[in-house]
């Protein structure tokens, strides 16, 4: 791995030239169709849900979307999602179920969105009942830090099975700034702050939090692409050899055993 630091890859995972879920989506799958809609309020364009295909393994995505230019940023809510977002995602989940389609997510958000409108729609519920729906759905997970995976918004779509991550993106459970502003009153303190949270891809790996990094070739976008290829249809091909209930059961004891501690 390189030598980069945590503040770095917080400035990589952030870059708006940085690739986006539609991209990965896109270039990964031979087909994607959108739909929209949490059938209660509205359509969070900061969330894309949809059916996807590899060959003749049917999809169901869900991914965090992130806009480029300020006009795409404002239509996508900078990639923060609203309580409808999560209420999509799990309609989503439901569906995935029922007709037995594996379920891939694609994280890249800076956190839920934290407008009053969001806190009075229950922002809170949303994101512990996408938690809840996800560590109870009896079809494969695969879930892929691409960029920024900040606070509950990222691990609102988190509980996977297997737990992707590419080389440049951070998984946190905070921002570095948030973290900073708490822990010492001093948002200057980001840099800092980063280096203590283990929210690299690296750290997450050896704390057993993710399972694979992705490496990222330099400017070969296409290479990167056809890598996480292989290992969606890969990871797909072994989960596939459990039952609905060993599907649960790993996916639970996978985030069981996150947290070692040793008594003295």
């Amino acid at each position: 791995m390189s030598t980069t630091t945590a503040w770095e890859k917080v400035e990589i995972a952030r870059s708006s030239t940085r690739k986006t879920s539609l991209d990965y989506i896109e270039n990964i799958f031979d087909e994607f169709i959108e739909l929209h809609g949490d059938r209660n309020y509205r359509d969070d364009k900061a969330m894309v849900c949809g059916l996807a295909k590899i060959g003749d393994q049917n999809y169901t995505i869900i991914a965090e979307q992130k806009g480029r230019t300020t006009k795409e940023n404002i239509e996508r809510n900078f990639g923060m999602p609203n309580p409808e977002s999560y209420r999509k995602a799990i309609r989503f989940m439901s569906q995935a179920e029922k007709f037995g389609r594996p379920v891939i997510t694609f994280i890249d958000t800076k956190g839920a969105y934290p407008g009053i409108g969001a806190e009075e729609r229950g922002q809170g519920e949303a994101i512990a009942s996408s938690m809840l729906k996800m560590a109870g759905l009896k079809v494969p997970i695969i879930s892929i830090v691409i960029g920024e995976g900040s606070s509950g918004g990222a691990l609102a779509i988190g509980v996977g099975n297997k737990i992707l991550m590419l080389e440049n993106a951070i998984y946190s459970i905070l921002s570095p700034e948030g973290y900073a502003s708490i822990l010492w009153k001093d948002s200057s303190r980001a840099k800092e702050a980063a280096e203590k949270m283990k929210l690299t891809a690296k750290d997450l790996y050896d704390l057993k939090v993710i399972d694979k990094i992705i490496k990222e070739p330099k400017d070969d976008f296409e290479k990167l692409v056809k890598n996480l290829k292989k290992e969606i249809t890969t990871i797909t091909k072994e989960l596939s050899e459990l039952s609905e209930e060993e599907i649960v059961e790993q996916r639970y004891q996978k985030f069981r055993q996150m947290g070692e501690y040793i008594e003295k």
